[in-house]
């Protein structure tokens, strides 16, 4: 690999302590060769209150720290922030994570392994939660916040995420790929990012073994979280599939996602006295009634910006 393969790490945080324990993950990393790393740091917040964590965790590390200040609660601004910044550094390649997420060693060497070996836009890896032991047993036993991509037949990835994923910065997809400003308080601005680098032409590789790991608050490990987040991913998925879309086809994609959300209530009653299978059918219900709403025309919810200072908000696709 040559310098011009440069690699630039990117978090997004918002009140968030935890981004110190994930730059310091990142301090552990196996560097790839001789292609530099360098990490970026966007404060979405109205006034710059992540500086000093991110500074005093920078220090140390054996690769150099830039914190920005992004603030407009919009977490779209915070992304093109990133990606503006990885572009003018002459960056070859960016990675997004979270900032209450952790890696492996060999996290950052896997996805861009699996980038160039299958000569793709991006390559995406799981999400695996840490569940305290106040979560409920059934949402432990069915990994409910796990992030894992649909595949197709050919082993790429149909969607992506910003959670845990490299970007090619330089292939031809990501020409005038930006993060959607009008997306950036509801949510699915990296879903509608990826279904653009799709669009043109690009691929996206799964690389399972390049694991992150999340830690899920009190506050996340209920079910009407889960009900909410998937309700707000089915709006995404239905505005991305409306597109330019006229009445008729609105009122045929609504009969279709409704009748998946009776399936859906159907299976959760036939398995009331197993709760990993009775809510899991309510959360995917969840999702096809927000496919529902958007094809009625409601309004898409606001996640981003919404939270007092100290509480958690994870940015989800």
């Amino acid at each position: 690999m040559t310098h011009s393969e440069n690699i630039a790490i990117g978090l997004c945080t918002y009140r968030r302590p935890s981004v110190a324990e994930t730059l310091a993950s990142l301090g552990r990393l196996q560097l790839p060769g001789s292609v530099k790393v360098s990490v970026i740091v966007a404060d979405n917040d109205t006034t710059p209150t992540g500086e000093d964590i991110v500074r005093n965790a920078g220090t140390g590390l054996p690769f150099p720290v830039t914190y920005l200040f992004a603030p407009a609660n919009n977490i779209s601004v915070a992304r093109n922030a990133i990606l503006q910044a990885a572009r003018t550094s002459g960056a070859r390649y960016l990675a997004f994570l979270d900032d209450d997420e952790t890696v492996d060693s060999a996290w950052l060497v896997t996805l861009l392994d699996a980038v160039r070996d299958r000569q793709c836009a991006c390559a995406i890896g799981p999400v695996q939660a840490d569940y305290h032991d106040t979560a409920p047993p059934w949402m432990r036993r069915g990994r409910m916040h796990d992030t894992v991509p649909k595949l197709d037949p050919e082993g790429f990835a149909v969607t992506g995420y910003t959670c845990n994923t490299l970007i090619d910065l330089r292939h031809p997809a990501l020409a005038g790929c930006e993060f959607d400003p009008a997306r950036g308080k509801t949510g699915g601005e990296d879903t509608a990012f990826f279904d653009r680098i799709l669009r043109q032409g690009g691929r996206i590789a799964y690389a399972p073994q390049a694991i992150a790991y999340e830690v899920v608050p009190p506050e996340r490990a209920r079910l009407g979280w889960l009900l909410r987040r998937r309700f707000r991913m089915g709006q995404t998925h239905g505005d991305l599939l409306l597109r330019d879309a006229g009445p008729l086809r609105r009122a045929a994609q609504a009969a279709t996602a409704g009748a998946k959300a009776l399936a859906c209530l159907a299976l959760g009653l036939g398995h009331l006295a197993n709760p990993v299978k009775r809510n899991g059918a309510l959360v995917r219900g969840a999702l096809h009634l927000g496919n529902v709403s958007v094809c009625a025309g409601s309004r898409t919810l606001d996640i981003y910006g919404t939270k007092p200072l100290g509480a958690s908000q994870r940015p989800s696709n």
